[in-house]
């Protein structure tokens, strides 16, 4: 999304859920969410109820590549995004349609060696993979398809020393 204001100057979610898909209501919830972390702002508003967002003045320009944005801001935003969207699914799940109301949410623990670790997260990034095309190319989107969250997190629970 930072990429898409970055082009168009300014953003409002009805314009996001239109080029990349999925209903305004996310959008706008990820878009405060932006701003909450300093990475956007809101544009002075255009007519009625838009409300428009532009990147931050403090922040940086961004770019279509996601390797080259701040890790930081970028990774905590994420985190936070990735727990208030399970909280509001959590809440929301009972009133979702029948046939979207069942979840995979799962953990494990696994004990792995450091080279095994790096195979499952290969595996588990080329799985993705083949979804991945569906965010930009609205059109590939079998019909039904809706945006679905994935958070795989591959970490080592080391004791301290």
């Amino acid at each position: 999304m930072l990429a898409l204001i970055g082009e168009r100057g300014t953003l409002t979610s009805t314009q996001a859920a239109r080029e990349l898909g999925g209903n305004s209501g996310l959008y706008s919830f990820h878009l405060r969410q932006l701003a909450r972390y300093g990475l956007i702002e809101e544009a002075p508003a255009g007519r009625g109820r838009v409300r428009p967002w532009r990147l931050a003045t403090s922040a940086p320009a961004p770019s279509a590549d996601p390797a080259s944005q701040p890790t930081t801001d970028l990774d905590g935003l994420a985190r936070g995004l990735e727990d208030e969207s399970y909280q509001r699914w959590l809440v929301q799940r009972d009133t979702a349609p029948a046939r979207w109301q069942r979840d995979e949410a799962f953990s494990q623990i696994l004990y792995l060696t450091p080279r095994e670790l790096t195979e499952m997260g290969s595996a588990i990034r080329e799985l993705i993979a083949r979804y991945r095309q569906r965010e930009e190319r609205p059109a590939t989107r079998p019909p039904g398809a809706a945006p679905v969250a994935v958070v795989a997190r591959l970490f080592p629970l080391i004791e301290p020393e």
